[in-house]
């Protein structure tokens, strides 16, 4: 008999969403695959990286449920070149390391979660849900109005274009830096510990993964700030975290 959870989460409405499994392991890939068009999702699978990495760039997905070690290109290879790209798509990665090093390693390339085999279906469930459920406040979030510049000195913002500027020069950042940027300029003020931000960014709360956080930061300042030593935007507070400077203060300067 089923759990009564399991139950739960097929039923839930999938919209047709369209998930990318790229799994070497056929039993894991059918099984992984069985469960999601159970739940009403119109999945696709690839049983190695160089196949996955193809059909990934040729086709639109909803999510991309990844193996960290495949046959052709690795997991952290195809990460890498999805995050690349100006579209984003949401990545759940499979691995069956233990080690931490690995974990983060995946969540630094751009990795939105994990999970570390073996896993069961209903957390893969949940994950899925959880990840769509991420995405779905997001949207709701963007109205006409939250896709005005935002302006803090010579920093500017064009949140509909995804583009940075600093005294007009464009700043290249990756997707999580640009992510962690908004979430700051967008509530300037606010103090976020390194937990709120990992659930505000990346949409998981993992103890003992801050050092994720304190690394996009700094690579974050490395860009934006003329001196990283002595930021002017993204700021440090002692004892709980980091805030994005006063707009009206700034602006002022």
């Amino acid at each position: 008999m089923r759990h009564a959870i399991y139950d739960m989460l097929i039923k839930e409405p999938s919209m047709n969403r369209r998930i990318l499994v790229i799994e070497d392991d056929k039993d894991i890939a059918g099984l992984v695959e069985l469960h999601l068009r159970d739940s009403g999702y119109d999945v696709a699978v690839a049983h190695d990286g160089k196949l996955g990495l193809e059909t990934a760039l040729a086709k639109m997905f909803d999510l991309i449920i990844l193996d960290l070690l495949l046959p052709g290109i690795d997991g952290m290879e195809i990460c890498r070149r999805m995050r690349a790209r100006p579209s984003y798509t949401p990545i759940l990665m499979l691995t069956s390391r233990s080690s931490e090093v690995d974990r983060v390693l995946g969540l630094e390339m751009g990795a939105d979660d994990y999970l570390t085999k073996p896993f069961s279906i209903p957390e893969l469930l949940a994950r899925v849900k959880a990840l769509f459920r991420r995405e779905q406040a997001i949207r709701s979030e963007t109205s006409p109005e939250s896709y005005k510049k935002i302006e803090a000195g010579q920093l500017v913002i064009d949140v509909g274009k995804r583009k940075v500027t600093i005294n007009g020069k464009e700043i290249s950042l990756t997707t999580k830096e640009f992510d962690l940027l908004l979430q700051f300029a967008r509530h300037p003020g606010h103090v976020y510990s390194r937990i709120e931000l990992l659930n505000q960014v990346w949409g998981y709360g993992y103890e003992g993964y801050e050092h994720t956080v304190n690394s996009h930061i700094n690579r974050l300042r490395a860009k934006i700030e003329e001196n990283p030593a002595s930021p002017r935007y993204v700021l440090s507070v002692r004892g709980i975290g980091y805030k994005f400077t006063d707009l009206d203060e700034i602006n002022k300067r």
